[in-house]
């Protein structure tokens, strides 16, 4: 890795652990967590700054694209414990399904987002159900926001959290497939009850 993006992911980790303590995070919807409920969480990609440190004793692992800022983002979350398979939908995607699906049957719970890496924004792709189907594990859905907060000018207008402003956590119910249910039923599904969450969570502090 070179000088450059050791800086960048000194920057990101100490930005995560500084924005973790000084947001005033507050949890609604489901009490199932990664930690005491298997499955597959899926979050925004603009939303995966906070996500995985909301959730309690988490591990992932998470699907990180392979790109190359996949290896910054997967070095970021090294740093805190976050084990990371890298792959995506438009490379490396087949060997990162099946090496997730097999930690997921030994008792982990992968993280991934349906969106990414490359949008577009806050469109479910079929990644998502064809790994809860493979790995027999419901989808959580998660999002976030804060009451005060910066988007970046990215594909997927990354969603940075502002210092000590209020913080919201949504954790929809865990999402089962039902039986003999296709992969785009499944999917439309999760992309329901991620629009979903993410409506509550952006809309929490306007009242």
């Amino acid at each position: 890795m070179r000088f450059r993006d050791k800086i960048i992911v000194t920057v990101v980790t100490f930005a995560i652990r500084f924005l973790r303590h000084t947001v005033r995070w507050h949890h609604i919807g489901s009490t199932a967590r990664p930690e005491n409920t298997p499955c597959i969480v899926s979050c925004w990609h603009s939303r995966l700054l906070m996500t995985p440190f909301l959730l309690g004793r988490w591990t992932g692992p998470l699907v990180i694209s392979d790109h190359n800022d996949g290896e910054l983002i997967a070095a970021v979350f090294s740093n805190f414990g976050l084990k990371a398979s890298r792959g995506s939908s438009s490379k490396g995607g087949a060997r990162a399904l099946l090496k997730v699906i097999r930690m997921a049957k030994e008792g982990a719970s992968p993280g991934i987002t349906p969106d990414g890496p490359r949008g577009p924004a806050q469109e479910v792709k079929a990644g998502v159900a064809q790994l809860a189907l493979k790995a027999n594990l419901p989808v959580l859905p998660v999002c976030y926001a804060s009451s005060r907060n910066w988007r970046l000018s990215s594909w997927d207008k990354f969603y940075i959290p502002k210092p000590f402003s209020k913080g919201i956590v949504v954790v929809g119910e865990p999402l089962f497939a039902n039986q003999n249910e296709t992969i785009a039923s499944f999917t439309t599904r999760i992309q329901q009850a991620m629009d979903k969450n993410q409506q509550q969570a952006d809309t929490y502090f306007e009242s």
